[in-house]
């Protein structure tokens, strides 16, 4: 029986960057590079001639570039594309654009080191291109962020979701102290999500981990916090978790608790395990939950590849904590989620809409 590949046309305007794309994508049997091109109408061009399952798009081209082209193909024939994006700040403004827009994940491109890190940039982009084709995700065709100018004068932070005034349903566990979110693939945009539809007036701090490079994490988390009503904000070592405040991880260290006395906890940052199969680590900051909060810490796992905070959300629970997971339906890649699920530990599987209005009931 054959097996049909999946099909990928890859945009680039650089000749190297293009070859070297499809040799990696080329290297494994399900995936097939059916054209190259050059910049983003010729890219548009040849999705309407190839019809190709997937898309990898360079940002910085000429004539049309990553984020026009971008906004054409979710326009007229929405599927799933990757950013190739540089590791610079203005790569990731650029790229955070991106998946507002629409796209689903994104590669960093790091031309100095491309021939010593070849494998694991071959890995992760493979990988990424099967998880992120198989889901075949249904695409919108308007992305409500993307057409925002968060910088104008007067621009006004939503208010609190409709449900916010609702009398929260309390449950047996007792009052929450943290809530500790963990996403990869798909995620950025999740959380966009999930953090614009929390009130100001959240009483329990929020921790997260997103697997993304270090440089893309402070412009990240400035960008949740121009569109959220809580503050959010990249962690600092030593700080205190406090209510209504959202703290990301920063890049290379795990974001872990320890308490000062009864009535307050604050971050610590640790660049051990540094064997870490990711740094910052879901698991590492949910064990570090369980541990210093207990029955109180709520464990929210959302969106993509691999199992990372499995084992946390399972001391969560274990420690009489609760969990929330993504459903599959509404997951970019259904893999992280799927993993604590599978353990039978999820106390509710809810579709992206329904877990922040989860957290509001659970708090």
């Amino acid at each position: 029986m054959t097996i049909k590949k999946i099909k990928v046309l890859v945009v680039d305007d650089s000749a190297f960057m293009r070859k070297a794309i499809s040799n990696m994508i080329d290297s494994d049997p399900s995936l097939e590079v059916v054209g190259t091109a050059r910049d983003g109408e010729d890219g548009i061009n040849k999705i309407a001639s190839l019809k190709p399952d997937l898309v990898t798009l360079d940002i910085e081209m000429p004539r049309m570039d990553g984020l026009t082209a971008l906004k054409i193909i979710m326009e007229k024939t929405p599927l799933p594309v990757l950013m190739l994006s540089s590791l610079t700040v203005e790569g990731a403004h650029a790229t955070l654009q991106a998946l507002e827009m629409g796209a689903v994940d994104f590669i960093p491109k790091n031309l100095d080191n491309l021939s010593l890190n070849i494998v694991q940039i071959r890995d992760d982009l493979v990988a990424k291109v099967k998880a992120v084709a198989y889901r075949r995700i249904a695409f919108k065709k308007t992305a409500p962020l993307h057409q925002m100018d968060l910088s104008r004068p007067g621009f006004q932070k939503p208010g609190p979701p409709a449900y916010a005034n609702a009398m929260p349903q309390r449950s047996s566990h007792g009052k929450a102290s943290i809530v500790a979110i963990g996403s990869s693939t798909g995620g950025p945009k999740a959380l966009q999500d999930v953090l614009s539809q929390i009130p100001k007036d959240f009483p329990v701090g929020i921790a997260i981990v997103q697997h993304m490079p270090t440089s893309f994490i402070p412009p990240f988390a400035e960008r949740l916090n121009q569109i959220s009503s809580i503050q959010v904000k990249t962690a600092e070592d030593g700080e205190a978790i406090k209510p209504g405040v959202a703290l990301i991880a920063p890049g290379e260290f795990h974001l872990t608790f320890r308490r000062v006395h009864s009535a307050e906890v604050r971050v610590k940052l640790n660049p051990e395990p540094s064997n870490s199969l990711h740094r910052p680590s879901v698991d590492q900051m949910a064990l570090s939950a369980a541990q210093v909060y207990g029955g109180s810490s709520i464990g929210v796992i959302l969106t993509g590849m691999g199992h990372d905070g499995r084992d946390g959300m399972k001391a969560i629970k274990d420690s009489n904590g609760r969990i929330v997971a993504q459903n599959e339906e509404t997951c970019v890649v259904y893999g992280m989620p799927k993993a604590v699920v599978d353990l039978g530990i999820a106390d509710k599987i809810v579709p992206l809409s329904n877990v922040a209005g989860e957290l509001l009931n659970m708090v």
